[in-house]
This record gives structure tokens, C-alpha cells and sequence, in this order.
């Protein structure tokens, strides 16, 4: 079957589709009932075990205490009973390597009884350790290859859940993972590390405020995923979007997203009824999915969370991507997380909501009515506006990928150049700190729409930025530089950290000058934001962070511009990281050089096979098409010079033109692809960003122009208007 005819008839099949999906039942069972029901939850275990192991997991669970090994074997024992009458004949660890996806490891309750029959059986230890291959994973120089052991260690503050399919059911466990020698493996225990260290400087900073015995500050976290969903005969027509998740060739469409018409568009229905068994199976895991609708981009949607506590929220963020792919596939549409799928529309962000807090003084960064009186809330804030300034390079690097660089700083996401919108009510109280003392905040108002049967809106005290990577939103910064397919463990492990520092910081400066006495913190408190606002106050920007006289004012400001990540990644490794790091147990210096070892590696393996796949599709598919209707026209012309008629050969020269030229880039690329000897990995890595994207870029320019020229019934790729328009 030739390309075209393959590509013609993924529309025919789309155009014709119809699901075979039964419709859901919510009168039957209400999402109410389904919430959580297949999640071991708090409430169950209190069914399920006895009062003194309930009562020794939960305080663990919410305090952070350490777990009592003796506890395992029952806590198991009850996990089974309840996985079993959810039809589970296989129990899994999860976990998080650094590739940045979901790892499993399956294992049967069966056990052979010696007598010819079979046991149930799930132990404690089964359930506090497992053991993957850790040599098959990478790890950037911690493990060799012929180094096979790992491990991975129940986490019990994020509660096992059951995953269904048709044919049966499994136990999952999250679990982190680690070497034989201890070193973190993962994304997970980083991140415990980090809410451990943000907690114990946390602590340290109520307790100035005079507010002893206060339960565990943890940081909280919710991620807005922004996807594709596209249908699967074009995907698998696209070795590109196969392989490579995101489209090398494709010409601009007439019509893309300048109309402005797919924001918060009426949703197909096809793409409704395929977000409704989303939400569904979403809430049986209890992950409080809140929001959906279009996105920007044509085919492009978001689904949105309500923010829970970072640990639980990473490993729901996880469940969220896997679900949005797998669910897709049976209502005949491929989901993409890649960033920027389709060159020329808005690409997929996954803006991270982050704030930290407890149960005793609720939100840390909850500012109130008067913001200015809110001292408490004043420090923490000048705790993040000092840790963002002193390490935004360190941002910029947990969110760089090759698949990142195509989105940060194009007009849909923002800029490479890290900074903090606070807003016109508290940038106009920092600023009257720094003039000597803040004595009023902007207050909201009511907006007058001018049509009486409308009733008054309230309006914010501010509005907001969408063009900033780091926003103020109310009662929780936004961080929206991370890229949609990514984990949000890396970023919250580096806000964290660099809080847990700043919090340090602001402890020991305010213990130092109160001395314990409260009377004195009034002061004192104005002295220390007056010096973080004065001395960290250039990370602050309220403008449009797509604009050129911003990178012009940034640079004055001396904040970094890493505009790829090649120029980001080497800030992991940066002294003051690594000793950030170290300082608050979060990472070894060898674990912090592990991962940008490993996302170097990622980067030249990316760029290397959609390398080889523009090769691949330019000589293959193409070229083939090109010459075929090259020789079309070149037969035409000849054969009117023969019947005496004059043939205008501008398109025949046009096409004659392109198809060199497509060959000579293709040869190009060839070369650039074959180059070797680099010094290092960072030396490769760079010569992938500056050489190789190059080049692939221009084979992609001779491509996309052919494809305006080109008879459409010879083109063997689904245009992007079909892929994009066509549901």
C-alpha cells in the first residue's frame, strides 16, 4: 500500500468511526461512590487493623515519624485480604527511575504449598522491599552495568491502590528506589529528602512566630496536564509521531489556532465521552481531578487537579499520564504529552501549583485580607521572591529537556529567563517595605459590567500573568516552565530545597535578632524583608515576559537567560548546588552529577533518533513522492511541446530545486549524525543543539515546502489540518 493511499485511508477510517465503548452509568454508581474505591485509604486500614497498628502507621503517615518494622507483617496481611476481594492475583512495586516515566514489577500472591497446591501469600517484607534489575535503569555512573542490584522500600505515605484491566487486577505499592549502596535511583526519594529538609527550617521559623507543637509542614502540589489528543490512523501513519511523539515534517495549515476559537471551545463529543472514563477511572484512585476543557491549540486539551501533598501528588500525576494515554486508545485516539507536537501551535505545558503548609496554621502562603499586617506571611513569601533569585538557574535546569527547549520562551509558555510575578497588591507592599515600612494593601473591588440583571463580580486586588514562570496566584506560586511530559518530582525537589535553605536563612536571622522575645520580631521582621526585597528584588516582574525589552531589562538585571538546555544542565553541577544539596540531605554531590550525566544522555538520544527519522521519512517517504510527481510534470511538459503547446516549467523548476535540495540536507544531516569524538557527554550534547538541529531543521524547510506543491493525492503524510481538525 503506498503512503498516500495509507494516509487517504486513515481519513476514510476516521471519518466512519464510531466507538464501541458502552456509555457509562453514573446514575448506576454515583462519582461519589466510585471515589477512591480502589485506593487502601486511611478509612480502610482503620477497618483492617488493629488499633495500636492503625494508630502507629497514621501518625507516621502524618508526622513523619519513623516506621516500626514490627507493624509490616499485619499492615500486609490486611492489604492482601483487601486486594484479593478486588480480584487481585498480583501485587507491584511502583516506582519512579530516572527515565522520568512509571516502572513495575509484577509478582503472584501464589506460592506452591509443597503438597501440589498453592498458597496465598504477601508478607511483610514482600511489602517493604522489592528487587528490579537497577542495572537496566539508568543511573549516570552510580551503578555499573555488571552491578545488577536495587531496591525498592515501601512508601507508606503514599497509599497502594489497585490498577485494573479486563482481565484481572493488581495490588500497586508505591515505592522508592535505591542502590545496594543507598543512593537514590529515582525521582521519589529526592523529594522525600526535600519535604523533610523544607519541614525541620519550617519548623524553625513558626517557632519564632511563637507557635510551638506544630504538626508536620509539608509542601503542596498540583499539576495543570496539557495534552493532544489525535486519532490513532494518523499516529500510526506518522513514523515520526511514533517514534518520536512529536511531528519533524509537516507545512503550516491554512487555519490554525489564529482565530482564537479553540480556548474553552465546546469539547467533541468523541473527546467528552473519552475525558468522562478519564475523570472515571481517575477518581476510583482518589485523585481529585477538577477541571477540564480546550486548550489553545486546535486538539489540544488540559485536565486539572485539585493540589494535594506533593509526595501523593507526583504519584497521581504519574497515574494521570498513563490513564490519559491508555484510555484514549480505546476510543480510537492517540494521547500526546510530548511539549510541542505540532511546529507553529501552542505547545503542552504542565504549570505546577506549589505552596507548603500544616494543619495547625493551614496555608503558610495564604496572605489574608491585609497582606501587609500578615507578617507570618510576609517571611515566607520573602523566603521563595530570595530562594528563586539566588538559584533561578537551578529552575531553569530541572525543567530542561530537548522536548522542553521547543516550547520555553515561544509566545505560548514562558520565557527561559526565570523570574516572579507577586501582582499589584504585594509588589505594592514590598515596595513600601523597602521605602521603611508597609502600612496599607490594595484592596479587591466589584467590577460594573453595566447590565442590570447581571449581579456585581468581585474583582482581585490584581491580575494575572501568563507569561511569567513563576506567579503568585492567590495563596500558592505557579510554576509553568514545566514541561507535559516531565515528572513534577524534579521541580518540587529543587522549590523545596532552595525554600528549605531560604528558611534557614530567615530562622537564624530572626532567632538572632529576637533572641526568643516577641515583642522584638515586629522589628526585626521589617529589617530582614526590607534586606531580601532590597538585595533579591530584581527577580521580581509584573511585565510581559515575552517581550524583547524584557530579555533587554533581565540582562541588565543580571538574571540568566539559559535560553537551551545545554546551557541549563551544566547549573545542576554548579558549586553552590551541589553544596545546596548536600547541605540538606537531599542529594550526594555523586547522585547531583549522576542526574546531569543522565539528562545530558537523554538529550543526544532524543535529538539522535528524531535524527535518523527525518532521514528515514525524507528518503523513504518524501523523496519517493517529490520525484513521482516531478516525473508526472516533466512528462506533462513534454508532451505538450510535442501537441505544439508552450508548459509554464516554474513549478517544474520549483519542485526540480527542492528535491535537490532535500537530498543534499538529508546528505548534510547524514554527516552531522555521523560525527564523533567528542571530549565528553556535555561536548556531544552540544553538538547535538548547535550541528545536528541544524541541519534537521533544514531538511524539515525543503520538506514542508514540497508539501505545498506536491499533488495531494501523492503526499504520503497526514497534513497537519487533517490531523488537527479532523475528530
Amino acid at each position: 500500500m503506498s503512503g498516500s493511499t495509507a494516509r487517504l485511508q486513515a481519513i476514510a477510517a476516521i471519518t466512519n468511526y464510531k466507538s464501541t465503548e458502552p456509555p457509562l452509568n453514573f446514575k448506576e454508581v454515583t462519582p461519589q461512590q466510585v471515589f477512591g474505591a480502589n485506593v487502601f485509604t486511611l478509612a480502610q486500614m482503620q477497618d483492617r487493623l488493629p488499633k495500636p497498628v492503625f494508630k502507629s502507621l497514621k501518625k507516621v503517615i502524618e508526622s513523619g515519624a519513623k516506621l516500626d518494622p514490627s507493624v509490616a507483617d499485619v499492615v500486609a496481611s490486611a492489604m492482601k485480604d483487601w486486594a484479593i476481594e478486588k480480584g487481585a492475583t498480583h501485587y507491584a512495586h511502583i516506582f519512579q527511575p530516572l527515565t522520568g516515566l512509571t516502572a513495575e514489577k509484577h509478582d503472584s500472591f501464589l506460592s506452591p504449598d509443597g503438597q501440589g497446591g498453592a498458597i496465598l501469600e504477601f508478607t511483610g517484607s514482600m511489602l517493604v522491599q522489592g528487587e528490579p534489575d537497577a542495572s537496566s535503569f539508568p543511573s549516570g555512573g552510580i551503578r555499573a552495568t555488571f552491578e545488577a542490584r536495587g531496591y525498592t522500600a515501601w512508601d507508606v505515605t503514599s497509599p497502594a491502590y489497585i490498577l485494573e484491566n479486563a482481565n484481572g487486577t493488581t495490588l500497586c505499592i508505591p515505592t522508592a528506589f535505591v542502590s545496594w549502596t543507598g543512593e537514590a535511583l529515582d525521582k521519589k526519594t529526592p523529594l522525600l529528602r526535600s519535604m523533610k529538609a523544607l519541614n525541620a527550617q519550617a519548623q524553625r521559623v513558626l517557632k519564632v512566630f511563637g507557635h510551638t507543637n506544630c504538626t508536620l509542614v509539608s509542601s503542596s502540589a498540583g499539576a495543570e496536564q496539557e495534552y493532544f489528543l489525535i486519532d490513532r490512523n494518523f499516529f500510526y501513519a506518522r513514523p515520526d509521531l511514533l517514534n518520536a511523539s512529536r511531528t519533524l515534517f509537516g507545512a503550516k495549515p491554512p487555519k490554525g489556532q489564529e482565530f482564537e476559537d479553540q480556548y474553552f471551545g465546546v469539547i467533541p463529543d468523541r473527546v467528552l465521552a473519552c475525558m468522562l472514563e478519564s475523570e472515571r477511572e481517575l477518581y476510583k484512585q482518589g485523585i481529585p481531578v477538577k477541571t477540564r476543557h480546550n486548550e489553545v491549540a486546535p486538539s489540544q486539551y488540559e485536565i486539572a487537579p485539585v493540589y494535594e501533598s506533593a509526595n501523593i501528588a507526583t504519584d497521581h500525576q504519574q497515574i494521570v499520564m498513563l490513564t490519559l494515554k491508555r484510555v484514549a486508545q480505546k476510543y480510537g485516539m492517540e494521547c500526546l504529552l510530548h511539549e510541542k507536537p505540532f511546529a507553529g501551535v501552542n505547545g503542552s505545558g504542565k504549570h505546577l501549583n506549589w505552596s507548603l503548609g500544616n494543619s495547625t496554621q493551614g496555608n503558610l502562603l495564604e496572605p489574608g485580607e491585609t497582606p501587609h499586617e500578615n507578617m507570618q506571611f510576609l517571611v515566607f513569601c520573602a523566603a521563595v521572591i530570595r530562594g528563586v533569585h539566588k538559584y533561578s538557574s537551578l529552575l531553569r535546569a530541572v525543567v530542561a529537556s530537548a522536548n522542553n527547549d521547543h516550547r520555553l520562551g515561544a509566545n505560548e509558555a514562558p520565557p527561559a529567563i526565570i523570574s516572579i510575578f507577586l501582582g499589584d497588591q504585594l509588589t505594592d507592599v514590598f515596595e513600601q517595605i523597602k521605602a521603611g515600612g508597609a502600612k496599607s494593601s490594595k484592596q479587591p473591588g466589584h467590577l460594573t459590567v453595566g447590565v442590570d440583571t447581571l449581579p456585581p463580580l468581585p474583582k482581585h486586588a490584581g491580575d494575572r500573568n501568563r507569561t511569567s514562570p513563576f506567579a503568585f496566584t492567590g495563596n500558592k506560586f505557579e510554576f509553568r516552565a514545566v514541561g507535559s511530559s516531565q515528572s513534577i518530582a524534579g521541580p518540587q525537589v529543587a522549590i523545596n530545597t532552595i525554600m528549605a535553605e531560604s528558611l534557614d536563612y530567615v530562622a537564624t536571622e530572626l532567632e538572632t535578632a529576637t533572641g526568643g522575645d516577641l515583642a522584638k520580631l515586629p522589628g526585626a521582621v521589617q529589617t530582614l524583608l526590607q534586606k531580601i526585597i532590597t538585595e533579591h528584588g530584581a527577580i521580581v516582574f509584573n511585565g510581559d515576559g515575552y517581550s524583547q525589552a524584557w530579555h533587554e531589562e533581565a540582562a541588565k538585571r543580571g538574571l540568566p537567560n539559559l535560553k537551551t538546555s545545554i546551557d541549563a544542565l551544566p547549573s545542576l553541577t554548579a558549586p553552590e548546588v551541589i553544596a545546596l544539596f548536600e547541605k540538606y540531605g537531599v542529594l550526594s554531590p555523586r547522585e547531583v552529577a549522576s542526574r546531569q550525566d543522565i539528562y545530558l544522555e537523554q538529550y543526544c538520544k532524543v535529538v539522535s533518533t528524531e535524527a535518523k527519522l527525518v532521514i528515514e521519512m525524507a528518503r523513504t517517504m518524501i523523496f519517493p513522492a517529490a520525484v513521482r510527481y516531478q516525473s508526472q510534470l516533466a512528462a506533462a511538459c513534454t508532451n505538450l511541446k510535442t501537441l505544439g503547446y508552450t508548459f509554464d516549467t516554474d513549478t517544474l523548476d520549483e519542485i526540480t530545486r527542492l528535491v535537490k535540495g532535500l537530498q543534499d540536507s538529508t546528505t548534510a544531516l547524514e554527516k552531522q549524525l555521523a560525527h564523533h569524538g567528542a571530549a565528553s557527554l556535555l561536548d556531544e550534547a552540544k553538538h547535538f543543539c548547535s550541528a545536528v538541529l541544524p541541519a534537521m531543521l533544514k531538511v524539515r524547510e525543503y520538506a514542508d515546502k514540497l508539501e505545498g506543491l506536491v499533488a495531494d493525492d501523492l503526499w504520503p503524510l497526514p497534513t497537519y489540518q487533517e490531523m488537527l481538525f479532523i475528530k
